[in-house]
């Protein structure tokens, strides 16, 4: 019954999300509204309380009057949204009890669905607007009472129904719908036969699939989290029977994973986040977020690279990968580009991004269809990979679409509080004209608050509260976003609570511990990449074409200097020697200037040729033991 039920409202906000990308949405507090009850219903489906116990009928019950709640909460201001819009009402006893009923669902979805943490987040927020005249100092302010808090989060569109649900309900619900299209009907399997191919035959091959195969599934997943549970079933399994040690293939799944949240098309969906919040177009984010997520990848490939040849790791075997032919054959790789170009099309034609997505995805099912059905595929098994696609899509934004109505709530409760140009004003004075000791306190929090949450409501915090600190001292504006959002993305696999190493630890079989410190230095450069954002903003696009290029080439010297740092490979035989040469390529990529970039490219060569250099004499030194033992074999 209950796996009906799940399908059916699945089935339902699919269709719903397909209709409006389609024709465009409704009128915005209807489309938020109808969208919020669906993704809550399908959530207590998705996540029953009390599932498998002894008190789950309790949990039906309980279970029910939310579904009922939400359903007259949302209904009625889908019903009454002009009044609502016009004439700002006051907020009576029935509106308390409704926003009441809306905001235990969130949160007790949330806690279903990720834990603890954020819910308790919400919480302190709601707290805080209440009880902030007892706050003495400057944390304090004159507090607002529950009719007041009423009206703002339910009886308005600043609020639950806010700009991050009508993201959620129209840009991040088309994405999603696509991308769970595209996999279904057979990108999945071509992205990581892809992997396979490209990656397999290389030193570190199987880490390197791992890297690839993940990234792209994590442009479109959404959740670094959920990326390590699919694509981590099939590449940690790989990494160990090739006898990777199992932390080390547990902290490349998981920096993989949270790599393709800041690689575009969507930065794990954060993207048209950040282009409503900035007034930006979305081309405008993806393309600065380009050259940052290439140097990311650049750095956790040659690192893996490096520390294979080290630990001399096992390439996938020839019968494991999959052949070209196979590959690249017209049925596989033919939907990929078209819905592809049906994507890109739509953005560079200037249509909006919903009605972009839906260009991909009709391309995605023209070429799909005719394909599987000159393979002889049977039209229910056609239909029922659609059908599988707009179902997942429909689970896939339970837990984007209530993180980001929580996330709307404290995001109204700072701005209704002031904390957000508190805390800013507090980093400022305490971090004083230093915008370094300033960027360093801000990623440091950035960590923190963002730890225990997914992605975009991480973001979504720490854009509100901390990314006021970088640009009140004169930080452009989508360079401080950046620089908050890589933060908080990599919250999820930096420790104490790095959820996304705990998933792939858990799919190892290995302790979260090392497996971490692996996480942290195979992610090493990402960590210092948004500093190079403040010393080289054209790595976002702002400068010339010139400046761009140079910034690039800083960027990739300093990355591949900080991977053969990381991975401590022997670059000229002494460590020493080593340590002090690349860290002073690491000072003289990090100084501005054609110069320093010439003299930094000119050492890291030298290193590189140097270490070659040294591998060559190992191998001869190697054959030429060989061929004396062989001789002395002979001789007796």
């Amino acid at each position: 019954m209950r796996e009906t039920v799940t399908k059916g409202l699945a089935l339902l906000l699919g269709g719903l999300i397909l209709y409006t990308s389609a024709t465009g949405p409704f009128e915005s507090l209807i489309q938020r509204s109808i969208f919020l009850a669906l993704v809550i219903l399908l959530g207590l489906a998705v996540y029953p309380l009390g599932a498998g116990k002894r008190w789950r009928p309790l949990g039906i019950a309980i279970d029910a009057v939310l579904a009922v709640g939400v359903v007259f909460a949302c209904g009625y201001v889908a019903l009454n949204y002009e009044q609502i819009l016009v004439e700002l009402p006051w907020a009576t006893p029935r509106d308390m009890l409704l926003t009441g009923v809306l905001l235990v669902a969130i949160l007790e979805l949330s806690r279903r669905a990720i834990g603890v943490i954020f819910p308790l987040l919400v919480l302190v927020g709601l707290a805080y607007a209440w009880f902030g005249a007892a706050i003495p100092g400057p944390l304090g302010h004159r507090g607002f009472d529950l009719y007041y808090m009423t009206e703002t989060i339910y009886l308005g569109d600043l609020g639950v129904w806010g700009m991050l649900v009508g993201v959620a309900a129209t840009t991040i619900a088309a994405f999603v719908l696509f991308g769970c299209l595209l996999l279904h009907t057979g990108g999945g399997n071509t992205f990581m036969d892809l992997a396979l191919r490209i990656s397999g035959r290389s030193p570190g091959g199987a880490a390197k699939v791992a890297t690839v195969a993940s990234g792209l599934f994590g442009m479109v997943s959404g959740s670094a989290v959920a990326n390590v549970a699919t694509t981590g079933n099939f590449t940690i399994p790989m990494m160990k029977r090739l006898n990777y040690p199992r932390p080390f293939a547990a902290g490349v799944e998981a920096v993989a994973s949270t790599g393709g949240q800041i690689a575009p098309p969507i930065l794990g969906a954060a993207a048209f986040i950040m282009a409503e919040i900035l007034g930006e177009s979305y081309l405008r984010i993806a393309l600065a977020a380009l050259l940052p997520a290439i140097l990311f990848y650049l750095g956790v490939f040659v690192t893996i690279h490096l520390v294979a040849k080290r630990r001399q790791l096992q390439v996938v075997p020839d019968d494991e990968l999959p052949s070209w032919s196979d590959v690249i054959r017209p049925e596989r790789i033919i939907p990929i580009l078209a819905a592809l170009g049906g994507l890109f099309y739509g953005v560079l034609s200037g249509r909006s991004i919903q009605m972009s997505a839906f260009y991909g995805i009709l391309m995605t099912v023209l070429t799909f269809v005719p394909f599987a059905l000159m393979a002889k595929m049977p039209l229910r098994e056609i239909l029922g990979k659609l059908v599988a696609g707009l179902v997942d899509a429909g689970k896939g934004m339970v837990i984007i679409g209530v993180l980001l109505a929580g996330a709307q709530i404290l995001v109204a409760m700072i701005g209704m509080t002031g904390i957000g140009v508190t805390l800013a004003s507090l980093i400022v004075t305490v971090g004083g004209e230093s915008l370094f000791l300033v960027a360093f306190i801000v990623g440091g929090v950035c960590l923190i608050l963002g730890m225990g949450i997914p992605t975009t409501a991480a973001y979504v915090l720490v854009a509100s509260v901390l990314a006021p600190a970088l640009t009140t001292i004169g930080v452009e504006p989508l360079i401080a976003h950046l620089f908050v959002f890589y933060f908080a993305t990599l919250s999820v696999i930096t420790p104490p609570v790095c959820i996304a190493v705990f998933v792939a630890s858990g799919i190892a079989d290995t302790n979260w511990l090392p497996a971490a410190v692996e996480s942290v230095r195979l992610a090493a450069a990402i960590y210092v990449i948004p500093f190079l954002l403040l010393i080289y903003p054209a790595l976002a696009g702002f400068g010339s074409a010139l400046e761009i290029v140079l910034a690039s080439c800083q960027g990739v010297v300093f990355v591949m200097a900080f991977a053969a740092l990381m991975s401590r490979v022997a670059m000229t035989g002494k460590r020493v020697i080593d340590v002090v040469g690349l860290i002073a390529v690491i000072g003289l990529a990090l100084t501005p200037g054609w110069l320093t970039t010439l003299a930094a490219l000119a050492l890291i060569i030298g290193l590189f040729i140097r270490r070659r250099s040294l591998l060559r004499d190992e191998l001869e030194s190697v054959a030429g033991d060989h061929h004396s033992l062989q001789a002395k074999e002979t001789q007796l």
